[in-house]
């Protein structure tokens, strides 16, 4: 065998065993997709039915309170950024940050001071390697998050949401993450969570909720809230939090291994035509072997039979 054609075989049996590892990554993948669809199926009705309940506590009081109450002038926002903690997933996680890097620059053209918090290692590697101040992350769970994990990370937003402006609070909180949209569609989405207003809780239910009784132009009605408006939303705001929470990184962890699934495909499909090319190269590489060595047979028994005949002379 040649050198090129051993060189051919070798590079073949290497992206052979390349295919294999990102088919079952690909497979993998796949049936993770199927688990968190469920759970963001599962989850989504509980976050727009505390949506609505919040809203009506909102809208049906006078009472002003810090989570729901517009600030004439804030001065800080909070944006939460959920990015993955694994790479091999495309444009996955860049794609995260680049629109909470658009929503920093849109929050600070406003004159806002921004408080970054991080979900997931990846972006904690991209703002800690340009050394872009963090006010706090989480990493470890973005593949399968669990409720728990929604309130460690809803902790500290709603903490700093409730603090004076002075004492490091926030008067903003924005969410960026990954919505699933479909298998193939999942598209990063900026959303502001608190303060909660009627127009961010309608956006927020999706279009089978748009005929709300403010579209229709209706009369809401009254509610009495026991013990007071306040306490009900002192209860429901933190859950309202982890909540939406949740969902967004239910929605992101279905985007991320529809996004691997996606690039393992592409990488394995890419194995699969340069093993064929490489195939191609080997086969006429051999051929040309061959056809050498037929020269060479030839040549050879030519040469015999010339000096053979040149003896008998």
């Amino acid at each position: 065998m040649g050198a090129q054609l051993r060189v051919y075989k070798r590079r073949i049996k290497s992206v052979t065993a390349t295919k294999k590892i990102t088919k079952a990554m690909e497979m993998i993948a796949a049936s993770r997709i199927v688990k968190a669809q469920r759970q963001v199926t599962a989850s989504t009705p509980y976050a727009t039915e505390l949506t609505r309940a919040v809203t009506a506590v909102a809208t049906g009081s006078n009472t002003k309170h810090p989570l729901t109450t517009e600030v004439e002038s804030p001065v800080r926002a909070a944006v939460l950024l959920v990015t993955s903690d694994r790479g091999l997933a495309g444009g996955y996680s860049s794609n995260a940050i680049k629109a909470a890097e658009r929503l920093t620059e849109r929050l600070t053209s406003e004159g806002k001071e921004v408080d970054t918090y991080i979900v997931g290692r990846k972006g904690v590697a991209y703002y800690g390697f340009r050394e872009i101040k963090v006010t706090e992350s989480w990493t470890g769970f973005t593949d399968s998050p669990t409720y728990a994990d929604a309130k460690k990370v809803a902790g500290p937003l709603i903490e700093a949401v409730q603090r004076d402006t002075a004492d490091g609070g926030v008067d903003e909180l924005h969410i960026v993450f990954t919505e699933f949209v479909s298998m193939l569609t999942q598209t990063p989405v900026q959303n502001r969570l608190l303060p909660l207003s009627l127009a961010d809780a309608s956006a927020s239910q999706g279009d089978d909720d748009k005929t709300d009784a403010a579209q229709k132009h209706e009369i809401l009605p009254l509610f009495d809230f026991e013990p007071s408006a306040e306490d009900v939303l002192d209860a429901l705001l933190p859950r309202y939090v982890e909540s939406r929470i949740y969902n967004a990184l239910l929605q992101a962890a279905a985007s991320k291994h529809a996004a691997t699934r996606r690039a393992m495909k592409s990488a394995t499909d890419n194995a699969g035509d340069l093993i064929k090319s490489l195939s191609r190269l080997a086969n006429a590489a051999r051929q040309a072997e061959i056809t050498q060595e037929i020269s060479e047979i030839v040549g050879g028994a030519s040469a015999l039979a010339d000096a053979t005949a040149g003896s008998e002379k």
